[in-house]
């Protein structure tokens, strides 16, 4: 078949190719909403993927343009904590004016018992991490978020801790 021109030989062969394809076609068409799916998934997890990595770019680039802290707050170790229930504990007497030699129940002896316990709130705040409290900030209410808000800025004043209850209260009152 040499004697006939190339184009029209390609042409025979799709021709041959479409006939062959469309006899087939009966059996791939039961197959093929299967085939789709799986492509538009391979897809979407190809697309989060290079979000991912452009996220994780970006947080390197703006990494670079902040300094993080010498340690953050959350990172906190059992000496570090050691060391905060030793400067609690003097903080009220210094506070009163040395008064340590007052009568139990005086107080001089209250002022700690309150910062340590925390609010009535949430009992143990004084001591939560970081994200110890993100766990509990979902279950309470905007007169409890205020409650903590207050009590952190009169006793605490840790910044991620400000920071994570204004949020929260932000997002309590917009709903």
């Amino acid at each position: 078949m040499r004697w006939l021109s190339l184009p029209v030989r390609v042409a025979a062969g799709l021709t041959a190719t479409a006939l062959e394809q469309t006899r087939k076609l009966p059996s791939h068409l039961t197959g093929l909403p299967v085939t789709i799916t799986s492509q538009a998934l391979q897809v979407s997890m190809r697309v989060q993927q290079q979000i991912t990595q452009f996220a994780i770019k970006g947080d390197e680039a703006l990494g670079r343009l902040q300094t993080p802290p010498a340690q953050p707050e959350w990172a906190t170790f059992d000496e570090d904590r050691d060391r905060e229930t030793d400067e609690s504990e003097s903080t009220p007497e210094q506070a009163s004016g040395g008064r340590g030699g007052q009568a139990p129940g005086g107080r001089g002896e209250q002022e700690p018992a309150v910062h340590t316990s925390g609010p009535q709130v949430l009992p143990g705040y004084a001591q939560m991490s970081i994200a110890q409290l993100r766990g509990k900030l979902r279950g309470l209410s905007e007169s409890d978020l205020v409650e903590l808000l207050n009590y952190e800025n009169e006793h605490g004043q840790r910044q991620t801790f400000l920071q994570m209850l204004s949020r929260r209260l932000e997002t309590v009152r917009s709903q």
